[in-house]
């Protein structure tokens, strides 16, 4: 008895107090060292172990020019799913469903084409594994609301059988969300708010619906030849998917109650310690996936829980690392091409785990340069192609190899007209628009829209040499 009285309050010795090792100058060390390998313009970043807050603070500027302070609200993205999965659970709590209910039950308006949607429960929303995904799912095309999330599921057939098969799928939170609304009795923002940002002394998080709700200081850059350029995000809807903003102040109290049974640092509580550590446990079928978060291991073999979110613009991470107590967060105003916001959480993760954290590096700048050095190069093709296309027309006689030579320069435009189909069968199938294409790839992009009129342009003058060459019809 006394040896396990001791062993506990050893390890809540080790929980609340932050080794000397980690300090907020060994944390600040780390990013600062991350923004200038790279040129990351503002990242925000909070730091917990126990019920401590080890570090929260702001780096580098928003994309308006203002100081990122621990205050600043930032974008979370797909971290939101995390908020979501635990505002469901609340309700699994008071008694007001069960997440192994059917989401019919308590959301009628939730009506897949697919006959098997009547079977799709509360948990496989959570968990990923309703067999809604994003090859088969309706685009959101003009969805401005959680009601019109779930309207767009209509047309949706399944990929798979609920429950047998895991496919990370942005609606899926969007409708756990609706549920919220509809069987709490109040707006799912509404809910945060009280459930959960209150409690944990989170004034400056809230949850919107599209990016036209982004403030000035949630908006964020493309990285274009190694240079940050500030842009607006491209149209979307993301409520309950990934539509909370947040700061490095209020992640610090999410962080502490994630690792102290649900209660905050103020002792506020958003959820028992069976309700956190449910949002924690994967199924059977959905592997490595819990409600809202990835399980696995640090680089040490520590157990993990985190979750990552990307926008165009900007991205975010959070981590929880039980064993040792620890909670990360991070979010950066780069978009979601180079991952900052993960690259620097997983460099704090090594650090707290004392391991060699790798330098930064950016390898999309060689590519970039690359493909500036080929646009140029193309450039250079296409004006000696124009100039010479009476010679190479003299060369030629009209026939099926000279058509086939011919229309090798129209694959620039045919990719480019293809162009989000052919990259959002990269990302399982989804719906993904030409300006979203942009901002992914934004030099290739640009390369390839130099490209097309100049290889038209090649096709055109070759043409017009063979007609001229060929003279007058008899």
């Amino acid at each position: 008895m006394l040896t396990s009285t001791l062993s506990a309050l050893l390890l809540a010795t080790t929980l609340t107090a932050p080794p000397a090792t980690v300090d907020a100058d060994a944390v600040d060390a780390v990013v600062e060292a991350y923004r200038s390998q790279t040129t990351l313009p503002g990242v925000a970043v909070a730091v917990t172990r126990g019920t401590a807050v080890v570090r929260t603070a702001g780096y580098g500027r928003t994309a308006g020019g203002a100081p990122v302070s621990e205050h600043t609200a930032m974008a979370v993205a797909s971290v939101s799913k995390s908020f979501t999965a635990l505002a469901v659970a609340q309700l699994a709590q008071d008694g007001r469903l069960r997440l192994d209910d059917p989401v019919q039950a308590h959301l009628p308006e939730f009506a897949p084409a697919d006959p098997r949607g009547a079977e799709v429960t509360v948990r496989q929303l959570l968990d990923q594994t309703s067999g809604l995904s994003d090859r088969t799912a309706a685009p959101e095309v003009g969805v401005r609301t959680l009601r019109e999330a779930v309207a767009a599921v209509r047309g949706a057939e399944l990929a798979a059988d609920p429950g047998t098969r895991w496919d990370y799928h942005n609606q899926n939170f969007q409708v756990a969300a609706r549920l919220v609304e509809v069987v709490g009795g109040s707006p799912f923002r509404d809910h945060l708010r009280r459930r959960v940002f209150e409690p944990l002394g989170m004034g400056g998080s809230e949850t919107v619906d599209t990016e036209r709700d982004l403030p000035p200081s949630a908006r964020g850059h493309l990285k274009v030849l190694g240079a940050a350029v500030a842009l607006p995000e491209p149209p979307a809807f993301g409520n309950g998917s990934g539509g909370v903003l947040s700061s490095a102040h209020d992640l610090a109290a999410w962080l502490i109650a994630q690792n102290n049974g649900g209660r905050g640092p103020t002792g506020g509580s958003v959820a028992t310690p069976e309700t956190i550590a449910a949002t924690h446990t994967p199924s059977a079928r959905s592997g490595s996936y819990a409600l809202g978060w990835f399980t696995g291991a640090t680089g040490s073999g520590a157990p993990l829980l985190d979750h990552g979110g990307d926008l165009f613009t900007s991205t975010a991470y959070q981590a929880v690392l039980p064993a040792s107590g620890y909670g990360i967060a991070v979010m950066a105003n780069t978009g979601s091409r180079h991952g900052d916001a993960q690259a620097i959480g997983e460099r704090l993760i090594a650090l707290v785990e004392g391991r060699e954290r790798a330098p930064a590096e950016d390898p999309y700048l060689v590519v970039d340069l690359v493909l500036l050095g080929a646009g140029l190069g193309v450039c250079a093709g296409v004006v000696r192609g124009v100039v010479r296309a009476r010679r190479w027309a003299a060369k030629r006689r009209v026939g099926p190899w000279t058509a086939v030579r011919l229309s090798v320069l129209l694959l620039p435009a045919l990719l480019l007209a293809t162009l989000g189909g052919v990259v959002g069968l990269l990302y399982r199938g989804r719906e993904v628009s030409w300006l979203q294409v942009a901002y992914l790839y934004p030099t290739f992009v640009l390369v390839l829209a130099v490209t097309t009129p100049g290889c038209l342009a090649v096709a055109a003058t070759r043409v017009a040499a063979l007609v001229r060459r060929q003279g007058p019809a008899r």
